[in-house]
C-alpha cells in the first residue's frame, strides 16, 4: 500500500536525497562502452549491440528503412515487431486509426514548437551601435528513442517536430527495437531510416562518430539508466539536451472535493514508467489523502500484475501531507517535478506559488497523459530538481541564437574613451590599444 508521510524538515531530506543518487554503477559501465566505441567504431558497436540487446548486426543491416512502411489494414488487427535488418511485409502495418493520432499528436506538437522558436531582432542600442539576433539550426542532431518494453513514438514525435521546425538538415534516430508504429510514425514524419542500436553505445556511437552512425551536434531523448549516464559522460564533447533521470509526477491540491479516483489515475499514468518512478500526492487534507490511497489501491489491482507501477507506488511513491498550504507549495518548489498537476478548485492560488516544475497540468481535466502524447507541449523534461534551472524540451533548444555587432565611426567614438578606462581598470593593455589604434 502506498505510503502516507506528513511533510517535514526529515521527509523532505529523505525524499531529496533519494534523486541525489550518483549511479557511479551505470557511469562505469558506460564510460567502458565509451572508451571502447571510440577505439574500434562500428565493430565496438556491434558487438555491444549483440552483448546487450541480442542484435546481429552489420553495417548493411544498422539501419530499418521507414519510407513507404507505412502500409494500412482494417482494425483492430495487431502485428508483431519488425525483425531485425528488414521490414517484413506485414510488421510494418498499422491502423488507420493510429496514424490518426500520430499526425493529431505531431500537428500540435508542430504548433506549439513554431511559436516557441527564437526570432531573430535588431536594436540600434546607441547611435551607430546595432545589435542584431540570428537564429540558425544545429544542423545535425540526434534523436535516442528508448525501445525497452515498447517504442516510445511519443518520444519520436516530441524530438524530431521541433528539430523540424528549427530547420535541422540531419536528424539521425536511434532505437534497440524499433517496432510497427515507431515505423510508421517515423515515416509520417519524413524519417528516412532508423538505426537499430541503443544503450550507452548508442549515445557514444552518436557523439563521436562510426563509419555507419555520423557524429551529430546534440542528442535528444530519454533513456535507462545507461543511456543517462553515456549522455552525461559525453557532453564535454556532444550536446546533451538535459539529464533525464527516473519519471517524477506530483499532483497538488488541498481542495478536499478534488476527484480523489482522477488523481489516482495520473500518479499511476507516470508510476508505471519504471519501478523507480515517483508518483506523489501533496495535500493538506487527510481525508482526501485517504481517499486517494483507496483509489490508487483499487486502480492498481486493475493493472496486469507485470506492470512497473505495482512496484514503484509502493517503494518510490507517497502521499505528504503537510500542515498548511504554504508548507505543500514550499515543499514542491523545493523538489521541482518533472509534472505537476494541480486539478482542485485552488489551482489558481497554487498556480502563482509553485513556480519549479518542469511542466504544469493546470484543472481536473488536464490528465498528465495528455500532455505525454498530444496536447502540444513537450514530454522530455526536466527530473531530479533540475526544473528549479530550467523547463522542459521546446524548439529553442534545436537552434543556436548568434549576436552580431555593428559599429560604424560614431559609434565608436561614443564607445571609446570608457571603453578603454573599463579595461585599464581590468589590467588589460592589449584591449585599451586596440582601441587606440583606430582613433
Amino acid at each position: 500500500m502506498i505510503r502516507i508521510l506528513h511533510v517535514t524538515a526529515a521527509t523532505e531530506k529523505q525524499l531529496l536525497r533519494a534523486r541525489q543518487f550518483r549511479d557511479t554503477e551505470a557511469e562505469r559501465v558506460a564510460a567502458k562502452i565509451i572508451v571502447d566505441i571510440r577505439k574500434r567504431g562500428d565493430t565496438a558497436l556491434f558487438a555491444w549491440t549483440k552483448k546487450l540487446d541480442g542484435l546481429d548486426l552489420t553495417a548493411k543491416s544498422i539501419y530499418l528503412p521507414c519510407r513507404g512502411a507505412a502500409l494500412l489494414y482494417p482494425e483492430p488487427r495487431r502485428v508483431r515487431p519488425s525483425l531485425p535488418g528488414r521490414i517484413e511485409s506485414t510488421s510494418a502495418r498499422v491502423s488507420p486509426a493510429f496514424l490518426r493520432a500520430v499526425k493529431h499528436a505531431a500537428k500540435n506538437v508542430r504548433a506549439v514548437a513554431e511559436k516557441q522558436l527564437p526570432r531573430p531582432w535588431s536594436l540600434a542600442v546607441e547611435p551607430g551601435v546595432t545589435i542584431r539576433q540570428s537564429v540558425s539550426a544545429i544542423e545535425t542532431i540526434g534523436c535516442y528513442i528508448p525501445g525497452g518494453r515498447h517504442a516510445l513514438v511519443s518520444t519520436l514525435i516530441m524530438t524530431v517536430v521541433p528539430a523540424q521546425v528549427a530547420g535541422a538538415k540531419n536528424i539521425v534516430v536511434v532505437c534497440p527495437h524499433p517496432n510497427a508504429e515507431l515505423i510508421a510514425a517515423a515515416n509520417f514524419l519524413g524519417i528516412e531510416k532508423i538505426a537499430q542500436i541503443g544503450g550507452a553505445q548508442s549515445v557514444a556511437a552518436l557523439a563521436y562518430g562510426t563509419r555507419s552512425i555520423p557524429r551529430v551536434e546534440k542528442i535528444f531523448g530519454p533513456g535507462n539508466r545507461y543511456v543517462t549516464a553515456a549522455k552525461q559522460l559525453v557532453s564535454s564533447d556532444c550536446a546533451i539536451d538535459l539529464p533525464a533521470g527516473p519519471t517524477e509526477a506530483v499532483v497538488l491540491t488541498n481542495d478536499a472535493k478534488a476527484n480523489a479516483k482522477w488523481i489516482a489515475s495520473d500518479l499511476l499514468a507516470q508510476a508505471e514508467h519504471a519501478p523507480d518512478a515517483g508518483s506523489f500526492f501533496v495535500t493538506t487534507s487527510k481525508a482526501l489523502a485517504q481517499k486517494v490511497r483507496a483509489a490508487v489501491e483499487e486502480q492498481l489491482a486493475r493493472l496486469p500484475k507485470t506492470n512497473p507501477a505495482y512496484i514503484s507506488m509502493r517503494q518510490t511513491g507517497a502521499i505528504l501531507v503537510a500542515s498548511s498550504a504554504s508548507d505543500a507549495c514550499d515543499f514542491v518548489n523545493r523538489f521541482a517535478p518533472e509534472h505537476l498537476s494541480l486539478p482542485g478548485d485552488d489551482e489558481a492560488t497554487l498556480q502563482k506559488s509553485c513556480n519549479a516544475a518542469g511542466t504544469i497540468f493546470v484543472g481536473p481535466y488536464t490528465a498528465q497523459p495528455l500532455g505525454d502524447y498530444a496536447s502540444g507541449s513537450n514530454h522530455v523534461l526536466p527530473t531530479a530538481g533540475w526544473a528549479r534551472r530550467r523547463g522542459g524540451l521546446s524548439a529553442a533548444d534545436f537552434v543556436k541564437c548568434v549576436t552580431v555587432q555593428q559599429i560604424n565611426r560614431t559609434g565608436f567614438s561614443r564607445l571609446a574613451d570608457d571603453v578603454q578606462l573599463l579595461a585599464r581598470a581590468e589590467g588589460l593593455q592589449a584591449h585599451s590599444n586596440a582601441i587606440e589604434v583606430r582613433r
